[in-house]
Order: C-alpha cells, then structure tokens, then sequence
C-alpha cells in the first residue's frame, strides 16, 4: 500500500516539474498532473530506457523527459483544438 501512494506521490511531482518546465498546466490538476507523470515515465522508458536515478519505480530522467514531451504535445494539441472552437 505504503509503494503504491509512494509511486502517486512521485508520479505527481514529476508531471508538476513537466508542467512547470513547459510552461503549461495538465487539465485535472492533481490527477492530471498524475496521470502525466505515469504516462510520461512509460513514454519516456520506451523512448530512452531505464537509465539513472530510480525512485518509487520511475527511473527520473527518461520519466521526466517523457513527462515534458507529453505536456508539450497535449498543449499543443489543445491549443489546436481551440483554435477551431474559437
């Protein structure tokens, strides 16, 4: 139980970082921020490899790096789509 609150609270901060470093910010707040982080250390993993420091199951670099390009493309894509709306 005590791991998987640790890997919530580390996938957290890794989105946050993400968003802080990009610039924008993931809908759904703190779940958003989640979500981003858990996606972004399975993007970035897939991309980059498990390489450097490991905390809670995310190796940081690949996990913050993939993080980055997902909040990055996210944005895009909803600037994209409001654009269209507008």
């Amino acid at each position: 139980m005590f791991t998987f609150l640790w890997s919530l609270i580390i996938g957290g901060i890794i989105g946050w970082i993400a968003g802080m470093i990009v610039g924008r910010d993931i809908p759904g707040g703190v779940f958003g921020n989640i979500i981003a982080g858990f996606v972004g250390a399975w993007l970035g993993a897939l991309i980059f490899g498990n390489w450097g420091p490991d905390i809670a199951g995310f190796a940081i670099i690949p996990a913050l790096i993939g993080a980055i390009l997902l909040v990055f493309l996210c944005s895009l894509i909803m600037k994209a789509f409001r654009k269209t709306t507008d």
